[in-house]
């Protein structure tokens, strides 16, 4: 019997990068992406209260809720700990998140990104109690948490909090061995404790999609016509305890490429993998800046300062795709590199524990 027979197909729409028109969702396009999904049989939704400046759960409100019978569509959401100060505000939280997505109740709801960092408080707070409670009124369906940690500190979360039945993961083939993200080493970890996992940045926020020109060689090199996004996502598929793969999808035809790679998925086989192999170590020589522009940072920064759309510049520099000039039209005009105080909020919630402050520092240097 499948974990959840609701689940139509293991793609995800990851609803973090949705296509924008201005400072508004394009619902036009979410429209067209979201018939496009439920019509070739493909049903799972991911969100978050941060997401697009909370537009994100609004827009699945109007442009999925509103358009769809709630049985034909599987929502996750989450509870993010800086959102909420104490045990009695998770409950308002969660229902002010039903009623800006339009639902009354979530197939998935997690405990969002967890680490060594926020762990204390969620426990402080009673997170993990007060889901078991809401799952037991109906609320939710399945008590999941997204995790960005090791597999040791994996380890001692899981053994603590049994009521979790499903791990998020940060699962790609440049992370598998990454000593920071260990994304290997935490698959192993979660199904020892018998949890079912969901996939997330498959593609490391696009970084996967967009390569260094000798990375894309290595792959152009096995023919076929393939998108080297679709390389990622059937390496993530492959992992056998995977229920889910999210995709943060921002246009039809990324859409498009992710369902013909998905609905009749086929692993990758060994000369496949070995090339993943040969990306994964040009990338790290290139030592690009691994930002998947969740904008996690973004949301705790006093300064304002746009670390994503840096560091995103800065890598088409340092990959050689860009001129130090382009790079420097890239950046933003206010918000940058040069302002930060060095107070290591954005540290404290980046998922891929990179040392934002330094790279920040080394950006305002090279790029003036």
């Amino acid at each position: 019997m499948a974990f959840d027979e609701k689940i139509k197909n293991r793609l995800g729409f990851g609803c973090m990068r949705l296509k924008m028109n201005g400072d508004e969702v394009d619902y036009e396009e979410f429209n067209k992406m979201i018939d496009a999904f439920i019509g070739a049989g493909f049903n799972y939704f991911d969100t978050a209260h941060g997401y697009i400046d909370g537009k994100s759960e609004t827009a699945i409100r109007d442009c999925l809720s509103a358009r769809y019978k709630r049985e034909d569509f599987v929502l996750a959401d989450k509870l993010t700990e800086w959102f909420v100060k104490d045990e009695s505000e998770i409950i308002p939280f969660f229902e002010s998140q039903l009623k800006l997505c339009g639902v009354d109740y979530f197939d998935f709801y997690l405990v969002h990104t967890v680490t060594r960092n926020n762990y204390d408080k969620y426990k402080a707070i009673n997170a993990f109690g007060t889901l078991e409670k809401l799952k037991k009124e109906g609320r939710i369906r399945h008590i999941a948490m997204s995790f960005h940690d090791n597999a040791e500190f994996l380890d001692k979360v899981l053994s603590e909090q049994k009521a979790v039945e499903v791990v998020q993961l940060q699962i790609n083939y440049l992370d598998h061995d990454d000593p920071g993200i260990e994304s290997k080493a935490c698959y192993k970890v979660a199904v020892k404790h018998g949890k079912k996992v969901i996939v997330m940045e498959p593609v490391k926020g696009g970084m996967l999609a967009n390569l260094p020109e000798r990375a894309a060689a290595a792959l152009d090199e096995l023919g076929g016509g393939k998108s080297y996004a679709s390389y990622a996502i059937r390496y993530a598929a492959s992992y056998p305890e995977v229920i889910m793969v999210l995709s943060g999808m921002g246009s039809v035809e990324m859409m498009n490429d992710n369902l013909s790679t998905m609905r009749d998925f086929v692993p990758l086989d060994e000369k496949e993998r070995a090339a993943t192999d040969r990306v994964r170590e040009i990338i790290r020589e290139v030592n690009q800046i691994p930002c998947t522009a969740c904008n996690y940072c973004a949301e705790v920064c006093g300064m304002s300062i746009k670390i994503s759309q840096i560091f995103d510049a800065y890598n088409g520099f340092v990959s050689a795709k860009t001129t130090r000039g382009e790079a420097k039209g890239k950046m933003p005009p206010t918000g940058t590199a040069a302002d930060c105080i060095g107070c290591g909020r954005c540290e404290e919630v980046c998922p891929q524990g990179i040392e934002i402050r330094e790279k920040l520092k080394v950006i305002a240097k090279r790029i003036k």
